[in-house]
């Protein structure tokens, strides 16, 4: 078993019981050098990446559809792009998008560590605007950008997407904020993001309720 991380950053909390949460943590089979070295510098420089837990979701996502391109909007410093791209295996491709480009510097240096450098394509600035130059369709788009732009992302999201694709978000529980009274503008654009989801007619939507919240919607 892995060791618990109690203190990580990316570990969140506020939805889950936090005995069940640490059980899970616990059960995760340790991770390689490269990704067990993300998460510890995520612990100690507060970087937001989606752990393990939820990362090994995206990779069993990917798995179970055979996506080979993945399109990821707000990729820090690439800890679920390796994921990602592990998941489509050689002949695959994931995008990798971040407006910070030290960011993209160091996930590159991951990447080639990691031995999937060939299957990401890095770019920087802002991910909507490069979603929106994109003619191909994907297999899987992940939006993990800012939260007050989700409502936004998924109207771009979809047209980008093929069917029996996943649209697929992290944070769409908001350290449980999405059920309390009074929500903030950022919480407020979640809580549109959500009923855009599950009213859309093109899609078919889950809320997985780990970690912060993971939103799991395929294209019909």
């Amino acid at each position: 078993m892995a060791k618990k991380s109690d203190n990580a950053y990316w570990r969140m909390g506020g939805i889950t019981v936090s005995a069940v949460e640490d059980y899970l943590y616990c059960m995760l089979p340790p991770r390689d050098e490269v990704l067990a070295e993300i998460e510890a510098e995520a612990a100690k420089r507060k970087i937001p990446i989606v752990g393990p837990a939820v990362a090994r979701i995206l990779h069993q996502l990917a798995l179970m559809i055979g996506a080979k391109t993945v399109f990821e909007m707000g990729s820090a410093v690439g800890y679920s792009t390796i994921w990602w791209a592990r998941a489509v295996g050689e002949g695959g491709r994931v995008i990798y998008t971040d407006g910070n480009p030290k960011n993209a510097n160091e996930a590159r240096s991951y990447f080639q560590r990691a031995g999937v450098s060939d299957r990401i394509t890095i770019k920087t600035g802002d991910a909507l605007e490069l979603l929106s130059e994109q003619k191909q369709e994907f297999d899987i788009i992940f939006n993990d950008v800012d939260k007050d732009d989700y409502p936004r992302v998924l109207r771009l999201a979809l047209p980008k997407l093929r069917k029996g694709g996943l649209f697929v978000t992290d944070n769409v529980l908001w350290s449980g904020k999405v059920a309390q009274k009074n929500p903030d503008k950022t919480t407020k654009a979640i809580l549109e993001f959500n009923r855009l989801l599950y009213g859309s007619s093109e899609l078919f939507t889950t809320i997985l309720p780990i970690r912060d919240g993971v939103a799991v919607a395929v294209k019909k």
